[in-house]
C-alpha cells in the first residue's frame, strides 16, 4: 500500500492508491449509535484548538426493516503521535500502517468503519474537498476488504459534528446514548410540523419541555413488553403524550383477576390478548398512530427481535427471563430501556412493605446483573418449554400470583414515563434509578456501579456487538 498523502486544502486526507477504484456500493440510510462515555472520549482525544485530529470507530451493523442501516460503535480507535504522517490546523493524515491495522481488526470481526476527524474552527464543521477525494478511495478500499458493510465518516467541532456514509454525499443521523438519548445530528430533521402533531393538543406539554422536545418523543417507535398492571397504563400515558408509534408485546390474554388494574378493560374484554386491548386505546386516542400487536413471549428470540425495530423499551414484565433478554438487547443493540417493578409483601397476615423500582438501562448504566437483581435460576426456569419443567427435578412448579394494587402501579408507571421524558426530551428529570416506599410515600434516586468485567454490559460482554452474537432466548 503506497503512503497516504496530505492535500493542501483542509481536511483528512485518506488518499491511497491502488489499482481498482471503482465502487459499486449503492448509499443507504444510515445511523450511528455511540455511547456518551465513547463520544466524550473521542471529543477529549481529537479537539485541539491548534490542529486537526483523527479517531476511528469500530461498529457492528444491523439493517431495519425501514431500510435504515444503524451503525453501533463497539470500539475506539485513537492514533497516538507516532500514527500521523501529518497533522496541522488545516489538514491531517494518518500513516497507511495504521489504517491498514485497523481496517484488519475490522475485517477480522465483520465490523464497519467509522473514520473521525477534527476541524478547528468553532462553527458547525463541513466536509471539505479534500475529505469527498479522500473518502472516494478509502471506500473502494473497504469495499475490497470487507465486503457487504458499511462504512462512514464523521467530522467534528467544538460547534458540533456531522455524519456520512464513506465516499458519499449521504449524511447520516448520529445519536449518544447513556444518562440521555440525544440526536446530534439528524440531516432528515422536519421544519415543518411532523405526522400527529397538534400545537393546540399538546399546548400545555410543550410549555413544559418545547417543540424539540415534542418532537422528539413523536419521532420515536416505543416498544412496550408486558401490558398488565404498569403496561397498559405507560400505553395510556405515551399515547396522551403523543408517542403514536407502537410495538406491543405479551403473550398473554386477559383475565377477570386482570380488571382492578389494567384501565379501559372491562368484562366484554375478557378473553381478548392484552396487546389488542392495548392497541384499541390507542388507536381511539389517535387514529394516525402505528401499533404493532405482537402475541408472544419475549423470551423467544424471533419475538424479542421485534424489539429491534424500536427506538426505546418499557419493561412492564414480571419474568426474570423476560428481563434477562431485554437487557441484552438494550447493551448489544444500544436500544434504551426503562424497567419498573412493584412488591408488595406481607407477614403474618400483615401488609410489611409496599416499593416500587423504577431503572433506566443505557450504554455506560448498570444492568440488572451489575445491580443484582436477576434470579438466574428463575431464568434458567423461565427459559424452559413445558416439557423441559416437567423433566426438571428442581422446577418448582408455577408461581403464586403476586399483590398488585392499580394506584402502586399508577405511581410506578408515572414515574418511569416522566424519566423517559427527561431522558428523551430534555425534561429536567435527572433520576435513572429510583426506588419508592410507599409506606413512608418517599421516592428516592439510588446508584448501581457497573461492573467492568460484565458479560452484558461491559465492552468485553454484550456490550454493542449487534448481530454479531446470538440473544441469549429460546430459539424455538
Amino acid at each position: 500500500m503506497a503512503p497516504a498523502r496530505l492535500e493542501p486544502k483542509s481536511g483528512l486526507s485518506f488518499k491511497i492508491y491502488q489499482r481498482h477504484h471503482s465502487s459499486s456500493r449503492s448509499t443507504q440510510m444510515i445511523e450511528i449509535a455511540i455511547s456518551e462515555d465513547d463520544l466524550g472520549k473521542v471529543k477529549s482525544e481529537i479537539l485541539n484548538p491548534d490542529e486537526e485530529r483523527c479517531a476511528v470507530l469500530l461498529a457492528s451493523s444491523i439493517s431495519k426493516k425501514s431500510g435504515l442501516v444503524r451503525l453501533i460503535v463497539q470500539n475506539i480507535e485513537i492514533p497516538q503521535q507516532g500514527d500521523y504522517q501529518e497533522k496541522g490546523p488545516c489538514g491531517v493524515t494518518l500513516r497507511p500502517s495504521f489504517v491498514a491495522n485497523v481496517v484488519k481488526k475490522a475485517k477480522i470481526s465483520s465490523q464497519s468503519v467509522i473514520f473521525v476527524h477534527s476541524h478547528v474552527a468553532p462553527k458547525p464543521p463541513l466536509f471539505s474537498i479534500v475529505d469527498d477525494g479522500g473518502e472516494v478511495h478509502l471506500r473502494t478500499f473497504l469495499e475490497k476488504r470487507i465486503p457487504g458493510q458499511y462504512h462512514a465518516a464523521l467530522v467534528i467541532s467544538t460547534g458540533g459534528l456531522r455524519a456520512r456514509q464513506l465516499g458519499t454525499k449521504t449524511e447520516a443521523r448520529v445519536i449518544s446514548l447513556g444518562h440521555r438519548r440525544e440526536i446530534l445530528f439528524d440531516p432528515c430533521a422536519e421544519v415543518g410540523p411532523t405526522d400527529g402533531f397538534e400545537e393546540n393538543i399538546y399546548d400545555r406539554q410543550v410549555r413544559a419541555f418545547g417543540e424539540l422536545g415534542q418532537r422528539a418523543i413523536q419521532d420515536l417507535c416505543i416498544g412496550i413488553v408486558g401490558l398488565g398492571g404498569t403496561g397498559s397504563l405507560v400505553a395510556q400515558q405515551l399515547v396522551h403524550l403523543g408517542v403514536h408509534n407502537f410495538i406491543l408485546i405479551d403473550p398473554d390474554s386477559l383475565e377477570i383477576s386482570n380488571l382492578n388494574r389494567i384501565p379501559n378493560a372491562s368484562n366484554k374484554d375478557v378473553g381478548k390478548s392484552k396487546v389488542s386491548i392495548a392497541k384499541a386505546y390507542i388507536r381511539k386516542i389517535n387514529k394516525f398512530s402505528k401499533v404493532a400487536a405482537i402475541l408472544g413471549d419475549v423470551t423467544k428470540a424471533k419475538i424479542a427481535r421485534h424489539l429491534l425495530e424500536t427506538d426505546f423499551i418499557f419493561s412492564c414484565t414480571d419474568s426474570h427471563g423476560s428481563r434477562a433478554v431485554i437487557q441484552q438487547i438494550v447493551y448489544q443493540y444500544f436500544i434504551p430501556c426503562i424497567d419498573m417493578g412493584t412488591v408488595i409483601s406481607a407477614k403474618k397476615g400483615r401488609v410489611a412493605h409496599i416499593y416500587g423500582r423504577v431503572q433506566l438501562l443505557s450504554p455506560g448504566l448498570a444492568c440488572f446483573t451489575c445491580s443484582g437483581l436477576l434470579n438466574y435460576d428463575e431464568v434458567r426456569q423461565d427459559m424452559m418449554t413445558q416439557f423441559e419443567r416437567k423433566a426438571d427435578p428442581y422446577f418448582r412448579g408455577a408461581r403464586v400470583p403476586a399483590p398488585a394494587v392499580i394506584s402502586l402501579n399508577g405511581s410506578v408507571s408515572s414515574i418511569a414515563v416522566t424519566m423517559f421524558l427527561g431522558v428523551v426530551a430534555g425534561f429536567p428529570v435527572e433520576a435513572r434509578y429510583v426506588l419508592q416506599n410507599m409506606m413512608n410515600s418517599s421516592a428516592r434516586p439510588v446508584t448501581a456501579k457497573p461492573d467492568p468485567a460484565c458479560f452484558i454490559c461491559s465492552r468485553s460482554g454484550a456490550m454493542g456487538r449487534g448481530d454479531q452474537w446470538r440473544l441469549m432466548a429460546r430459539q424455538d
